[in-house]
């Protein structure tokens, strides 16, 4: 089930948040009260397996932060997420989503592609260990 976060989240998602390369908890303590859109995939028992983090203003939106908890994974939960939010954005008026990658992250990026999103870009020295970041957009 995907839904938006709610405020006693977020302990579950600072947990899930330590699984990413590059956290940043003060976005997410912000996010979860709007008005970055906080989406959260859980289980049938109600435990938070992951969740997506949205920018938007009128026209574009951006993906802050995604992130599958690893016992989680390869279950589909990533694609549900992007999925929910671009019906969310839409709705929105949102036009296009864009979002940030590592180069060495080939199953995040076959995920993107896979939904549409195409190469737009690339942000030199974007992560800590000096990479440039891909950035990746399509239209909504």
């Amino acid at each position: 089930m995907i839904r938006l976060a709610r405020p006693d989240d977020r302990e579950r998602l600072r947990e899930i948040q330590t699984h990413l390369g590059e956290p940043n908890p003060a976005l997410l303590a912000y996010a979860v009260d709007g008005p970055p859109v906080v989406l959260v995939s859980a289980t049938p028992d109600g435990d938070l397996a992951g969740y997506l983090v949205a920018l938007h203003d009128a026209e574009t939106s951006y993906v802050a932060e995604i992130v599958v908890a690893p016992a989680y994974r390869r279950e589909g939960r990533a694609r549900r997420l992007l999925a929910a939010a671009f019906d969310y954005l839409r709705e929105r008026d949102c036009a296009r989503v864009r979002l940030s990658v590592h180069p060495a992250n080939d199953a995040a990026r076959r995920l993107y592609e896979s939904m549409g999103f195409e190469e737009s870009g690339r942000e030199g020295e974007y992560y800590d260990d000096g990479s440039d970041a891909i950035t990746m957009s399509r239209e909504l």
